[in-house]
């Protein structure tokens, strides 16, 4: 008798479903595949243009850039603890640096209204 772990049971009742969508037709994978490279894609504009508008490094903006580069360590580590490795591991593998670059260009964006407008 195989014991689960409760993040196992988690991951296999939220992924399942999206699974057997993705499996369904080419289009529900396509769709699937599209909206990553859309995530990731807006995550690098706001990533690279929020680091360009903070202008030259300076004892500040190297503290953000420092703190952005965290919340992108913070969303690949929890996006490697929550999505399976067991199946489509490399659609989980391009939504992990998408969310990771997203939460790094939104920190960016609430850092730059915050502090330099």
């Amino acid at each position: 008798m195989k014991i689960n772990s409760i993040t196992d049971t988690i991951t296999n009742a939220i992924f399942s479903p999206l699974k057997s969508w993705a499996e369904h037709s080419p289009g529900n994978w396509n769709i699937l595949i599209g909206s990553g490279f859309v995530l990731l894609v807006v995550g690098l504009i706001l990533t690279f243009v929020f680091l360009k508008k903070m202008g030259k490094a300076d004892e500040r903006t190297n503290q953000i850039s420092l703190k952005s580069a965290l919340f992108m360590l913070y969303g690949v580590i929890l996006c490697d603890l929550i999505f399976p490795k067991e199946y489509m591991w490399q659609v989980f593998f391009l939504f992990k640096y998408s969310l990771a670059l997203l939460a790094s260009g939104i920190y960016l964006a609430v850092r730059y209204k915050k502090d330099f407008l």
